[in-house]
């Protein structure tokens, strides 16, 4: 199985990032279980996916396969504490985990990187580029996430009440299966009358996600309700593309999505009508061809939802 081997060991063993390598120039990879890479770097770009919030890399798996047939070279991580990768007892700030993406993009070699964050994950594409500089990305992509800064505090008083947070982690801790259920309902907006997704995908869910690490499942509430990205987002440079559902009732679109554009009034904004957290289900192939689009040209101009421009 790949994995990428990083320098933390303070919790003992080094910790094993396991990652999965489709399309493009890792069609002719071969890389050891301690992620030494043979093949040469490619121009083309490299699209590399980091999923939510507590889920796994698998998330990703139709805008994997969907890249991967277009040739493009797609890569996927499962984050230190879920999935695959290594349940260390601690490292889960991040600081940490953006210097886990860093081992990823090291070790495989990769290069013109479009890095793409899903919830959570947007925390790690800022963070990238403020403490490691954005080396090697040259585009950057936010969907449905956490940042600019989630938790409402008097100088954001348009972020999510702590309660809301402290609340999830004292559900978490009484009862971490009915919670990861119910949470996933409202992952993608399923009530009694809306169904968009299907049980069976569902109970998917609910498989990865009880499969975490309960401490790793915790702490990150803690790091993506509480970190402030306001001042970093300046560093991202490069063409940026956010996208978010109106419907957002997980990372609600006022204190995240409509906060980011205006930090970063040169990216391009998509919001998705009626679209829930989970758009990556939901509007799946909207998400996927508004990926294709902005990975692909060089002047991608954002279109309304429904439509994609390339």
């Amino acid at each position: 199985m790949p994995y990428i081997q990083t320098n933390d060991s303070r919790f003992g063993e080094p910790v094993s990032i396991f990652y999965q390598d489709w399309g493009g120039a890792s069609s002719t990879s071969t890389t050891s279980v301690t992620g030494t890479l043979s093949a040469p770097t490619s121009t083309q770009p490299t699209v590399l996916l980091i999923h939510g919030w507590p889920l796994s890399h698998e998330m990703w798996d139709y805008q994997m396969t969907a890249l991967a047939e277009q040739g493009i070279r797609v890569v996927a991580y499962d984050r230190r504490g879920f999935g695959k990768s290594s349940k260390p007892w601690g490292g889960y700030d991040y600081d940490t985990l953006t210097d886990d993406l860093k081992a990823v993009i090291d070790e495989l070699n990769l290069d013109n990187v479009v890095l793409v964050g899903f919830s959570m994950g947007g925390g790690e594409v800022v963070r990238y580029f403020s403490r490691h500089g954005g080396a090697k990305v040259s585009k950057a992509v936010l969907i449905s996430a956490v940042t600019p800064f989630l938790l409402q505090t008097d100088d954001n008083p348009d972020g999510v009440d702590k309660d809301t947070f402290d609340t999830m982690v004292e559900n978490l801790r009484a009862d971490r299966a009915d919670f990861l259920q119910t949470f996933g309902k409202q992952f993608y907006g399923v009530g009694l009358l809306s169904k968009p997704v299907s049980q069976a995908h569902l109970d998917g869910d609910f498989m990865r996600t009880y499969l975490a690490s309960p401490k790793a499942t915790i702490e990150c509430v803690r790091s993506f309700s509480e970190t402030d990205f306001r001042d970093e987002m300046r560093t991202i440079t490069v063409p940026t593309l956010i996208i978010h559902g109106d419907s957002d009732k997980t990372v609600p679109i006022e204190s995240s999505g409509e906060k980011s554009a205006e930090l970063l009034p040169t990216a391009i904004y998509k919001v998705y009508d009626g679209a829930p957290h989970g758009l990556f289900i939901t509007d799946k192939d909207m998400l996927t061809q508004d990926l294709l689009s902005f990975v692909m040209e060089s002047s991608y101009q954002a279109a309304p939802a429904g439509e994609v421009t390339y």
